[in-house]
């Protein structure tokens, strides 16, 4: 009997342990069997911390969930829970086991700019193209003219970027990290704050659309001088224009037909959503393909979705999963790869500090000035000056990809995850101030209590 109870004991204290043969440089490696166990925990381990610190964010800072949600990654990855308790972190969280917590991850991005692109108010656009595109080309143009200011100091710095880095590299990449406006985390904001049918909304996030993807194009053109070639930035700007252009001119066509099927049935039936799903899933693997991000795949298909009766069954049947399930994934797994602990003292202190000064005017400012001068007036453009200075986990996109790539340091790269979790925080308790409430009083924005801000 004592035998049986010490092997239960020694089985169940080893089920979170690798149980494949052995590996290059490993005495066991991981099974399918031992990814399945690990997904699980850490998929209900994820969700608990995201309600939980979402509710908590919501209560004492007046955050939207989505804010508690990015920080939550960050508490369960080496920041703090690795720091706290480094064995329990890796136990859960093994490096091993990253590759599948990063395709759930993009599919509940993917899927949830998916549904933000049927929310797209194109009678919106059409009214404020010119504020748009106006935020938008200042949403560009003012980082990278900060990042040609500042670059040159920060080079002098040792650590901050690669011996091997050019100053113009360093000076592209560094302006496309300041220029980035977290599109997911962008239109979250602005759903969870009634703006998905305003005006404002709309224009804050096409500009923060065109401003991302110039970001990433400004990093395929980096990353090509990194021994990928100048077939890199070709495919990726060249292949995302050239398949957004055919889905807005054969999108609505091609999905009409599934539209009139569901007026006609008053529902949408399985076999309508999963082609609409594998139109979401075509889109996210081409964009993704050319080296662009699978999240534009998808809110672009969304976009282009004929309204009606079509995109409230698409939001009523994917939505919640993707929202609650599937979109935590997507924070957890950029904050395992976080490390705060890097800047650690007074002279980086002050450089950190001076990078997000620079950041907040360059790009909060400009957008701010570009709407005023575009004919917005000061609370619109103070709002949308304080939604496009929202940078969210976009930004540990693209600077974990610096990283990996030899780009920057593991210091700099502290600095800017601090940039991106300070100016997130900053973005709803500003737009709120400027805006928000005023809107609600008025009857221009929709209670907090809406729909969208329920599920989420």
């Amino acid at each position: 009997m004592q035998g049986w109870i010490e092997s239960l004991g020694k089985t169940v204290s080893g089920v979170l342990s690798p149980h494949g043969p052995a590996a290059v440089a490993t005495p066991a490696s991981y099974t399918a069997g031992d990814f399945s166990i690990h997904f699980f925990l850490q998929l209900a381990i994820i969700l608990l911390a995201c309600r939980c610190v979402g509710w908590l964010g919501k209560k004492l800072l007046g955050q939207p969930q989505v804010v508690g949600e990015m920080i939550a990654g960050v508490v369960l990855g080496p920041s703090l829970l690795g720091l706290a308790f480094p064995d329990l972190q890796t136990m859960i969280f093994p490096k091993e086991t990253k590759n599948v917590l990063y395709a759930g991850a993009q599919l509940g991005v993917g899927l949830y700019m998916f549904l933000v692109g049927t929310t797209l108010r194109l009678d919106h656009f059409r009214a404020k193209a010119r504020s748009a595109s106006m935020v938008s080309f200042a949403g560009i143009a003012a980082p990278f003219g900060a990042a040609v200011l500042i670059t040159p100091a920060l080079l002098t710095v040792p650590g901050l970027f690669a011996p091997h880095v050019s100053q113009a590299n360093a000076t592209l990449f560094l302006g496309a990290c300041i220029a980035l406006t977290a599109f997911p985390m962008l239109a979250r904001i602005i759903n969870e704050r009634g703006l998905a049918d305003s005006a404002l909304g709309t224009l804050s996030l096409t500009a923060g659309a065109f401003d991302d993807a110039c970001s990433w194009c400004v990093l395929a053109i980096v990353l090509a001088t990194f021994g990928g070639g100048p077939g890199v930035a070709i495919l990726a700007i060249g292949g995302g224009l050239l398949w957004a252009l055919i889905v807005v001119v054969a999108g609505p066509r091609l999905f009409a037909p599934l539209a009139r099927i569901v007026e006609r049935e008053g529902e949408m039936n399985y076999a309508v959503l999963a082609v609409i799903l594998a139109a979401f899933c075509l889109s996210a693997f081409l964009m993704d393909l050319v080296g662009i991000h699978a999240i534009f795949g998808g809110f672009i298909i969304g976009a282009v979705m004929p309204r009606g009766l079509l995109t409230i069954e698409i939001k009523r049947k994917v939505e919640p999963l993707a929202v609650v399930l599937l979109l935590p994934m997507f924070f957890t797994y950029s904050g395992l790869n976080t490390r705060m602990d890097m800047v650690n003292s007074i002279p980086l202190l002050l450089i950190a500090l001076g990078i997000l000064v620079v950041s907040i005017l360059a790009k909060g400012g400009a957008c701010y000035l570009a709407a005023r001068l575009s004919g917005e007036d000061n609370r619109t453009a103070l709002g949308i000056g304080a939604l496009m200075n929202s940078r969210g986990l976009m930004e540990l996109i693209i600077i974990n990809i610096g990283l990996q790539k030899g780009i920057i340091g593991p210091t700099l790269f502290a600095m800017l995850v601090l940039m991106a979790i300070v100016t997130t925080v900053m973005a709803t308790p500003l737009f709120e101030l400027f805006y928000g409430r005023k809107g609600r009083q008025s009857g221009e924005l929709v209670a907090l209590d809406g729909t969208l801000a329920r599920v989420a």
